[in-house]
């Protein structure tokens, strides 16, 4: 971009970003039960106050596109500082909302800090993997922006929010695009895959199955290098794997009942089959999954679901507010929704991708995946694939605080693509 160009802000992005904060005021407007609907304006009911912050979010937009692209990669370090204070904070100052000590209030309004640790997050680490020098292949480098990430997730859990401190994992995504081993990600998942494994049939034949794995492992190994006229593989490595992996998985009963509280161990309990509970703790997620059958192809028209109208779904209008969009706009509406989501996802890899410089691409990244992580927990959670771990839909689920962050989140990346071909180290 040579000097006196205007930047060139992405439109589709913008358009997709419109479009989801439209159907989702439709959704909340729909899923408020209020005897007499009153103005937009009202700030007494929620899609009033909605209404309220879409207007504020539309005024920090403009805000955030006034401010030069370096501002953000200046001040990355000072904006996690202080990120990480509000979290702090919250042991001392915080109002427990639902069983959790997660936010400020400030007379009728709440503010949840860990929707802006995300962003705040997102520029730290890419601030430091821009530097001259740092690579992931370097220990030190990766412990130093590993305890970047995990910090937040450090301070979220207590709270208690796992759903909140779950989204931190889109970071792996960002690290494996600049450079991490495939490894650290596939040993993820295979803890993953462990803990649901042990809670859903027990330790014993998981570890049954670790050892069979391993021991095939290891024949495998021995046999390939033997055609090959190489060293035997070590004994001991697999040794030590085995004998890792069976007392992790024995360690998630442990963890499972000590960490979790009630509430998430019981929601886990009857996503894996353990208990079934449709008038008490599965009463929410039994009730979304009726209100999603009953919008059929078409739906039933806005503001014309029973189940919706009849507030069947408790607190529709937060987390579950895809089952409004599902019941009174069908299959199709929520089809809509859910390409709009891939489509945003897809338009921000591309855009990271065509960045000139590491930290936009970096943070580019680092969007992505927390749209990502959101999107898949949510929509999963809702059609009952996922248990219910309090993770909103970006841009469609009430809340001031959630729409701010993710607004904060998506501009701060508009802005730094409009300028990509001027905004360099």
């Amino acid at each position: 971009m040579r000097i006196g160009d205007k930047p060139k802000y992405d439109f589709y992005t913008i358009f997709i970003f419109l479009g989801l904060i439209t159907i989702g005021w439709l959704a909340i407007y729909s899923s408020v039960n209020v005897e007499t609907y009153s103005s937009i304006w009202d700030m007494n009911v929620e899609y009033g106050k909605q209404f309220i912050w879409i207007a504020l979010a539309l005024l920090l937009i403009v805000i955030i596109l006034a401010i030069e692209p370096k501002f953000y990669e200046r001040f990355a370090g000072v904006i996690y500082v202080v990120s990480m204070l509000s979290l702090l904070g919250l042991f001392v100052f915080g109002k427990e909302i639902s069983g959790a000590r997660s936010w400020y209030s400030f007379g009728s309004v709440g503010l949840q800090p860990s929707e802006f640790a995300k962003f705040a997050t997102a520029l730290a680490v890419a601030k430091y993997l821009s530097q001259l020098n740092v690579t992931l292949k370097n220990k030190k480098h990766l412990l130093i922006v590993g305890g970047i990430i995990l910090l937040p997730p450090l301070l979220i859990i207590p709270q208690p929010d796992p759903g909140s401190a779950l989204v931190y994992s889109a970071f792996f995504f960002t690290l494996y695009r600049e450079g991490l081993s495939l490894w650290f990600l596939t040993l993820g998942l295979l803890a993953v895959g462990l803990f649901v494994g042990a809670l859903a049939i027990g330790p014993i034949l998981v570890s049954i199955s670790v050892l069979v794995v391993v021991v095939v492992m290891y024949l495998l190994s021995r046999k390939r290098k033997h055609k090959k006229r190489l060293a035997p593989p070590r004994k001991w490595l697999y040794i030590i794997t085995a004998f890792l992996a069976i007392g992790y998985t024995f360690s998630t009963q442990f963890v499972f009942e000590n960490v979790l509280s009630d509430r998430h161990r019981n929601r886990i309990d009857i996503i894996l089959g353990r208990v079934e509970d449709n008038k008490g703790i599965g009463y929410n997620l039994n009730q979304s999954l009726i209100t999603i059958g009953h919008g059929g192809w078409t739906g039933t028209g806005l503001l014309k679901g029973s189940q919706t109208q009849g507030g069947y779904v408790p607190e529709q209008h937060t987390d579950f507010v895809f089952t409004a969009i599902a019941e009174e706009l069908g299959f199709v509406g929520a089809s809509a929704v859910v390409l709009l989501f891939m489509a945003l996802i897809y338009r921000l890899v591309i855009m990271a991708e065509r960045q000139r410089n590491q930290f936009a691409r970096v943070y580019g990244y680092g969007v992505a995946g927390i749209f990502t992580i959101h999107f898949f927990v949510n929509i999963g959670m809702v059609l009952g694939l996922l248990p219910t771990v309090g993770i909103p839909l970006p841009f469609v689920s009430y809340g001031g605080s959630g729409l701010w962050g993710f607004t904060v989140l998506l501009f701060v990346f508009v802005k730094l693509d409009a300028h990509r071909m001027s905004y360099d180290h």
